[in-house]
């Protein structure tokens, strides 16, 4: 009888043997996800075959795993999602679901497609909104609607930051998204933007701490700055990668 292994079941199995085993697996694991990754530039490759510009429905019919946004015609990455920035969007969503979803309004996350400029630009907000009493989106893979308020959570990059303040503020003006929130985790600053009746944005509000009753456009919805960088106080202090381990362990 060989000796127990630990395992819920009887098996046999040396130690030699499993850790094989475990190595093996391992190893397919990652051709897996290799081939998951060549299939997802395989399918942007072909979809820009034709004419060297992707379309809307191209765009729409990547798969999840291919993320980037649409830009005249062309995929863009996307910000880096560092937990600062999920933390943001995570906090924004479950306030303003909770406060927008008994009044029959909808709340959508950051992976909703929206054509912003047909026939080659779309975007992904972090998190969009529509207001009750109003037709909501179908179940299309691309929203041709705006929505009523658009956030963007900015990443600590030139590059995305100018993406958020003004690309993003331009197309969603245009697009007639009534309200852009622009939230900035680095700073601790809170922005809402108005659309006016000359198809521009206004700044309508600006904080960096305390509560925001009411937040503009948005009767009954209260947001207290001071929580949510609070949760963000909650992650711990940044590190730096050790480039020899190639581990996220900190270089002592």
């Amino acid at each position: 009888m060989p000796a127990s292994s630990g395992l819920p079941w009887s098996c046999g199995y040396s130690a030699g043997a499993l850790a094989l085993e475990r190595t093996a697996f391992a190893g397919l694991e990652r051709l897996r996800l290799c081939y998951r990754a060549a299939m997802s530039r395989s399918a942007a490759a072909e979809a820009l075959a034709e004419n060297g510009s992707m379309s809307l429905a191209a765009w729409a019919a990547l798969p999840e795993d291919e993320s980037g946004e649409l830009v005249d015609g062309r995929i863009e990455e996307e910000e880096v999602a560092a937990p600062a920035h999920e933390t943001v969007v995570a906090w924004l969503i479950y306030t303003v679901y909770a406060w927008l979803r008994p009044r029959g309004g909808l709340v959508l996350g950051s992976e909703a497609k929206f054509a912003v400029r047909p026939p080659s630009r779309g975007r992904k907000p972090d998190v969009s909104a529509f207001f009750p009493g109003r037709r909501m989106p179908s179940r299309a893979p691309v929203i041709e609607m705006p929505p009523d308020i658009a956030i963007e959570v900015v990443s600590p990059t030139p590059r995305d930051g100018r993406r958020d303040r003004i690309e993003k503020l331009a197309e969603y003006a245009a697009f007639g998204v009534r309200w852009y929130w622009i939230v900035d985790p680095a700073f601790h600053s809170f922005e809402v933007f108005e659309l006016g009746a000359d198809g521009r944005y206004a700044h309508t509000l600006g904080a960096t701490e305390g509560e925001i009753d009411p937040v503009p456009g948005c009767e009954g919805l209260r947001l207290n700055l001071t929580e949510l960088w609070a949760e963000l106080d909650r992650l711990g202090p940044e590190e730096q990668a050790n480039p020899e381990s190639g581990t996220g362990e900190p270089i002592l």
